[in-house]
């Protein structure tokens, strides 16, 4: 088995370092805000075992951590044609980080992002095979596959690089079809196309480059990474309201915490100036915590996913510092 993890050892002593910084500041108005911290050495994994970039992560009802990575494959251009022969899909245990399990051998051209459903069946997107794949978590078998392998287009049976999924209440599947068609896609549980929306542009309702998607109490949450925002619409697409400024960055991923929260990462802007940053906002739009996902022996940082679990814990996906790392709320 062979997995790509390409990451220094994390010591207590660097994550004490970082996180006597660590920014959950009143300066941005908020009031009482929750502050992270890091869980060292989470997670384990086994002597020998790495992985490669990871971009995307989920958790499901249970215990488990589910890691979308690249093995020994690098996003380079144009992307190459062949699935990576190695593992892809790691599953950890969330509170002991244990590996359980691994999935993904020869499936995937371009591994890019992760979520899980109700049911708690995986959901990814390859943005080198322009497809959308559904699988069972425990075997990795495939139930549904949405899109034309390598086979790029705008329809409702093809893709252009797809980015994320979210999913209604009511099994409504919501794909951010983003690096070239900037579109949200609407599918039923089944698969059948329901629908689309957006265009090119950075009015309300447009977009450049939807990158991260999420939906909670009726609303899509949708990164705009392109124009440097988060956008909210009803379960049809229609334009409520967007999140944007400097306190904002860039997101990349999002995803719905307790409490009416909203996770967003901030992965930066590239090439020379990405960061993984981690924000919190209401329902509203305002920010009550940020912090830094990053350790000091970081050489480069790019936060490309994040994701909730248990307890409010936030699971970040590095993609340049090739690694997880989980933070839970400080206790008062």
């Amino acid at each position: 088995m062979k997995l790509i993890w390409r990451t220094s050892n994390i010591n207590i002593i660097a994550w004490g370092i970082l996180f006597t910084g660590l920014v959950a500041s009143r300066a941005l108005g908020q009031t009482d805000p929750v502050r992270y911290i890091p869980v060292p050495n989470w997670p384990a994994l086994p002597t020998g075992i790495e992985m490669g970039q990871v971009t995307g992560v989920a958790t499901d009802d249970g215990q488990h951590v589910y890691v979308f990575h690249r093995s020994d494959r690098t996003w380079i251009t144009p992307f190459p044609t062949d699935s990576i022969k190695g593992q892809t899909i790691a599953v950890f245990d969330s509170v002991t980080g244990e590996l359980i399990s691994t999935l993904g051998h020869r499936m995937f051209v371009m591994p890019h992002g992760l979520s899980v459903d109700a049911a708690g069946n995986l959901w990814l997107t390859d943005v080198g095979s322009h497809q959308v794949f559904k699988l069972d978590s425990a075997s990795g078998r495939v139930l549904l596959t949405l899109g034309t392998s390598g086979v790029a287009g705008s329809d409702g049976s093809h893709f252009n690089r797809p980015t994320d999924v979210g999913f209604g209440r009511d099994g409504t599947i919501y794909v951010a079809d983003g690096y070239l068609n900037t579109r949200i896609v609407r599918f039923s549980p089944a698969g059948e196309y329901l629908g689309q929306w957006g265009t090119p542009g950075s009015q309300p309702g447009q977009f450049s480059l939807p990158h991260g998607i999420t939906v909670s109490r009726k609303r899509v949450f949708v990164c705009d990474r392109g124009n440097l925002r988060v956008q909210v619409f009803n379960l049809r697409g229609r334009y409520i309201d967007q999140w944007q400024g400097s306190l904002i960055g860039r997101p990349f991923g999002i995803a719905a915490g307790q409490r009416n929260q909203i996770m967003v990462i901030d992965g930066g802007d590239q090439p020379d100036q990405t960061r993984s940053r981690v924000l919190i906002l209401n329902s509203r739009g305002r920010i009550t915590t940020t912090f830094s996902a990053g350790i000091v022996s970081d050489s480069k940082n790019l936060g490309h996913d994040i994701a909730v679990g248990r307890g409010n814990a936030i699971y970040v996906a590095d993609a340049w510092a090739n690694c997880i790392r989980k933070f839970i709320p400080r206790a008062n």
